[in-house]
C-alpha cells in the first residue's frame, strides 16, 4: 500500500476545489460565458451580437447599438438552458490501481434560468444612457451521488449577477460609440466526497484501518467549497450604418479580475482514526484565488437584402491564453499550489438570416461555431468542455404598431464528444472515459417602448 501524508492529501483537495470553484460548467460560449442577454440574439446564433442592435440588449453586445433607439425602453428576458453531460467509463482506477467503485453519474446538467433585465432612456439630443443586469457566468453541474468520479467532482454551481451602466454617443449621421463598466459578483458552491479509507490506509496504515473498516472507497466523507467576490471592468463599441441598409459594429469587453475567497467545510465518516480526525488539514479552512477573466473582442455586420430578408455575421475573438497557471493561496499558511492550465485563445464564428413575413410576425434562424478553450489533457469532470456548433432558430411577436415586442427562440448545440484522463492525486484515482454532451436553450424577451 502506498504511503500518504495528511497535508498533501489535505491541500490536494482544497486546490482542486478551489480551482473548481473559479469554473463553473458547461456555460454555454466557450469556457466558462454566457451570452444569453436577447432572445432575438438567441435566434441568430448570436451572429450580428456588434451591429444588429434589434433591441436594448445591445447594451452587452456593443452599447454603441442604444442610438439606433429613442425615447425610453424596457427589456427583459428569460433563458431556460439545459446543458446535458453523460460520461462512460472507459476503465477509471483508483490510487492504489484498483477500479473505482460507482456508477457513471447520470446526468450531470440541470435545468437553469439565465435572467436579464435591461432600460434605456435619452439624456440629451445625441446621447442615451442604458442600463443592464444579466448573467454572465453561471450554471449547475450534479452528478450522482457515489459515482466513479465523486473524488474529483459531485456539485458544482455558480451564480452570477452583473451591473452594467452604459452611455451611448452619436459622432455624426453613421457612426456611433458607447461605452460602460461592469460590477461583476459571484457566488458559488459546490462539493465533492472524500476516500477517507484510503486516507487513513495511506497514512495509518491498511493493518490499522482494515480492523476499523476505513478501506479504501469503503468510507467517504465530503467536503463543501463556497466563495464570493465582486469583480470589475467595462466595455466599449462603436457602431457604422453607411447607409439604411448597412451596419457593422465593433465591440470590446475588457478583462474582469475576480479575487475570490471561500471556505472549506468538511464532513467525517464516524469512527474516524484520532490522528486523521483531529488534524488541522481537515478542518474548516479558508482558500483564495486570482483569476483574470480574458477580454472579448467581436466584429459583426448587418444587411438587409430586401424589404423581407436581412443577413448577419460576427467573428468574435477571446483572449484566455492569458489563462497560463493557477495559483492557490490558502489560509492556515500552507505553500501556494501551482497548476499549469495553458488555456488557449478561442474564435466563434456565426451567421443568420431573418424573414419579415409582416408587421407582425418576424422568423429568424442562424449557425455558429464556438471553439473550446481547454485542451484535451487539461480536460476535467466539472469542464467536460469541447468545440460546439450552434443551430438556432427564433420568431418576433409584434402585436401592435405601438405595444411590447415579444421574442421567443430555441437553440440546439452539438458538443463534441470529449475523452478524459484526470489524476487528481494523491487519493483520487484516475477518471478515464468518454463524455457526451449537448445543450438545449429557451430564450422568451419582452420588451417595450414608452
Amino acid at each position: 500500500m502506498k504511503i500518504f501524508r495528511f497535508p498533501l492529501i489535505a491541500f490536494s483537495f482544497v486546490f482542486s476545489g478551489v480551482s473548481a470553484l473559479l469554473f463553473p460548467d458547461h456555460a454555454r460560449a466557450g469556457g466558462f460565458a454566457l451570452n444569453e442577454m436577447s432572445a432575438a440574439s438567441v435566434g441568430n446564433a448570436h451572429a450580428g451580437g456588434a451591429a444588429a442592435a434589434e433591441d436594448i440588449g445591445t447594451i452587452f453586445y456593443n452599447p454603441a447599438g442604444l442610438m439606433r433607439f429613442s425615447g425610453r425602453q424596457f427589456m427583459i428576458v428569460g433563458s431556460a438552458i439545459r446543458p446535458s453531460a453523460e460520461f462512460e467509463n472507459r476503465g477509471s482506477v483508483s490510487a492504489v490501481g484498483t477500479p473505482l467503485t460507482g456508477g457513471d453519474g447520470g446526468d450531470a446538467g440541470k435545468w437553469t434560468l439565465v435572467p436579464g433585465v435591461f432600460y434605456a432612456m435619452d439624456l440629451a439630443p445625441g446621447m442615451r444612457f442604458g442600463l443592464g443586469l444579466h448573467a454572465p457566468f453561471g450554471l449547475i453541474t450534479d452528478y450522482d451521488g457515489g459515482w466513479k468520479g465523486r473524488y474529483q467532482a459531485l456539485k458544482s454551481e455558480l451564480q452570477s449577477v452583473n451591473i452594467n451602466p452604459t452611455l451611448a454617443y452619436r459622432v455624426n449621421d453613421m457612426v456611433s460609440v458607447g461605452g460602460g463598466i461592469s460590477a461583476q459578483y459571484v457566488n458559488v458552491e459546490l462539493t465533492r466526497a472524500i476516500d477517507f479509507g484510503s486516507v487513513c490506509a495511506g497514512s495509518l496504515g491498511l493493518a490499522t484501518c482494515a480492523p476499523l473498516g476505513f478501506l479504501p472507497q469503503a468510507r467517504d466523507g465530503s467536503a463543501t467549497v463556497k466563495g464570493n467576490d465582486w469583480g470589475y471592468g467595462f466595455n466599449l463599441g462603436a457602431l457604422a450604418a453607411p447607409n439604411d441598409r448597412m451596419r457593422f459594429g465593433i465591440a470590446y469587453r475588457s478583462k474582469i479580475t475576480q479575487q475570490i475567497s471561500g471556505s472549506a467545510n468538511f464532513t467525517k465518516p464516524a469512527g474516524l482514526p484520532a490522528p486523521i480526525a483531529a488534524s488541522p488539514t481537515f478542518t474548516n479552512t479558508g482558500a483564495e484565488a486570482s483569476l483574470d477573466l480574458p477580454e472579448l473582442l467581436s466584429v459583426s455586420g448587418y444587411v438587409d437584402l430586401d424589404p423581407k430578408w436581412s443577413a448577419m455575421a460576427d467573428l468574435s475573438w477571446q483572449h484566455w491564453s492569458r489563462f497560463k497557471e493557477l495559483r492557490i493561496r490558502f489560509d492556515n499558511g500552507a505553500p501556494d499550489s501551482v497548476t499549469p492550465e495553458n488555456w488557449r485563445n478561442t474564435y466563434r464564428v456565426s451567421a443568420a438570416l431573418n424573414y419579415r413575413y409582416n408587421d407582425m410576425w418576424k422568423l429568424r434562424g442562424g449557425i455558429a461555431y464556438d471553439q473550446s478553450p481547454v485542451q484535451g489533457e487539461f480536460l476535467t469532470p466539472r469542464i467536460p468542455d469541447n468545440d460546439r456548433i450552434w443551430l438556432a432558430f427564433g420568431m418576433q411577436y409584434k402585436p401592435s404598431p405601438n405595444g411590447g415586442v415579444w421574442d421567443f427562440a430555441y437553440a440546439h448545440l452539438f458538443v463534441k464528444d470529449a475523452s478524459i484522463n484526470k489524476s487528481e492525486p494523491p487519493v483520487s484515482g484516475t477518471l478515464i472515459g468518454d463524455y457526451t454532451s449537448d445543450v438545449n436553450i429557451l430564450s422568451v424577451q419582452y420588451s417595450r417602448a414608452f
